[in-house]
């Protein structure tokens, strides 16, 4: 484990955790990114397809929506389906938008399959604070891979879990792919 810590070699009381930091989540924890009002100006979702693809983690555009890596993933892959329109609720979308947010998310599992083989996935929408939502003014499909043993004990018993690919890494491959017509 060459970037993981080990807590015996550290003041306080030794236990078997190794420790991999990870203190960029920190910004998503503290809510740093988190925009102070749901208005438009400050969306993420709404100021990501302004600047270019790879800098915003775009994968996919649209005519009415897009996909996004999840900047602070479940799992390697998480990518976020949100239309361009800044609504914060499933029915405020137009028909178009709600047929695309759902082909779109078909789509991704595709190319998903594609790049990276999950097991399954777990797809779902959090509508409003109370449901979860952390960005509650734009709507947003999480499409999440999952595998096999990739949530069991081993974190707990490990201490750690480590996604295995950089964002940037990620990003490329799944847009490579999507680009390559998997997703039609």
């Amino acid at each position: 484990m060459t970037d993981a810590e080990r807590a015996s070699d550290h003041a306080g009381v030794p236990d078997a955790f190794a420790r991999l930091w990870t203190p960029h989540r920190m910004v998503y924890v503290g809510g740093q990114d988190k925009p102070e009002d749901d208005g438009e100006a400050a969306c993420p979702f709404c100021t990501a397809p302004g600047r270019e693809d790879a800098e915003s983690l775009i994968v996919h555009r649209g005519v009415t929506g897009y996909v996004v890596l999840n900047l602070y993933p479940y799992n390697p892959g998480h990518v976020l389906v949100c239309p361009y329109r800044h609504v914060a609720d499933l029915t405020e979308l137009t028909d178009a938008e709600r047929d695309e947010v759902g082909a779109l998310t078909a789509a991704a599992m595709r190319v998903l399959r594609d790049v990276s083989a999950p097991h399954g996935f777990n797809l779902g929408m959090n509508q409003g604070p109370a449901a979860g939502a952390g960005i509650a003014g734009h709507l947003h499909q999480h499409v999440v891979p999952r595998w096999g043993g990739d949530a069991n004990f081993f974190p707990i018993i490990a201490g750690t879990k480590a996604l295995p690919q950089v964002l940037g890494e990620t990003r490329d491959l799944i847009a490579a792919s999507w680009a390559g017509s998997v997703a039609r």
